[in-house]
């Protein structure tokens, strides 16, 4: 595969996890595997015609391309914007790993740190990518928002991932139960007890309503029994309205 189908390509700030604060270049593809009842980019789900593509970040000038998008392509606009300095190059979605062949491509000529956000579930097709990757940021999906367990598939992940710099990210909301918060915790410490969780309460939006304060503290609690570094940190760049 020598093209992607992309949704948008832009310079901003990291919201969410271990590295909020930090300024990235987001490449956001098109594709998933998942449904979530909290998506906040439920449109990166779809394959559209065109793509949006930031060319400087400092006068936020975009083009408008067709899809799918030639590796080369994506390579110079990726490269042109880290003439700027940034931590890292966040590729996000949708799923990034629906199109992880096109990626093990792409990446490679990529002049900076890689930094993947992907739900967790095709440990596969992160195999095909592993030695390009610097961080990983994984969500483990509970089935209360997903309408499926996915358990394997994390474990399988989870292990894989655990070489690199590697954190787990658990959105929570009110329909979150116990049981299956303390099975995604039982499963990062059974990985490594090390491995950085962030709790991050959902951004209500549709189905998906706030967690109370005191159960999100409880959850926290819970799960410092078990592992060693879990923090509670929300969508910061949704306060500072940034995308």
């Amino acid at each position: 595969m020598e093209s992607l189908n992309l949704v948008e390509v832009f310079s901003s700030v990291q919201g969410e996890g271990k590295y909020v604060g930090c300024r990235q270049i987001f490449v956001r593809l098109a594709g998933c595997n998942l449904a979530c009842d909290f998506c906040d980019t439920a449109s990166s789900r779809l394959i559209t015609e065109t793509a949006q593509v930031e060319l400087s970040a400092d006068t936020r000038g975009v083009i408008i391309v067709a899809n799918p998008v030639a590796v080369t392509d994506l390579s110079g606009w990726i490269n042109g914007l880290l003439k700027s300095p940034h931590h890292s190059v966040s590729f996000t979605g949708g799923e990034p790993l629906c199109q992880a062949e096109a990626l093990a491509k792409l990446l490679p000529t990529i002049d900076g740190q890689i930094f993947l956000e992907t739900n967790g579930t095709l440990p596969d097709k992160l195999v095909m990518i592993l030695p390009y990757i610097d961080i990983i940021s994984m969500d483990i999906k509970l089935p209360s928002a997903t309408g499926q367990e996915v358990w394997k598939e994390h474990r399988e992940f989870l292990e894989l991932a655990s070489s690199l710099d590697t954190f787990v990210k658990i959105v929570l909301t009110d329909r979150t139960d116990e049981v299956e918060f303390q099975r995604a915790i039982e499963l990062v410490a059974s990985v490594d007890r090390n491995i950085p969780v962030i709790l991050q309460p959902v951004s209500p939006m549709g189905v998906a309503a706030a967690i109370g304060a005191a159960k999100l503290v409880k959850f926290q609690a819970a799960a410092l029994e078990a592992l060693k570094d879990v923090r509670i940190i929300p969508q910061t760049h949704k306060v500072i309205g940034l995308r």
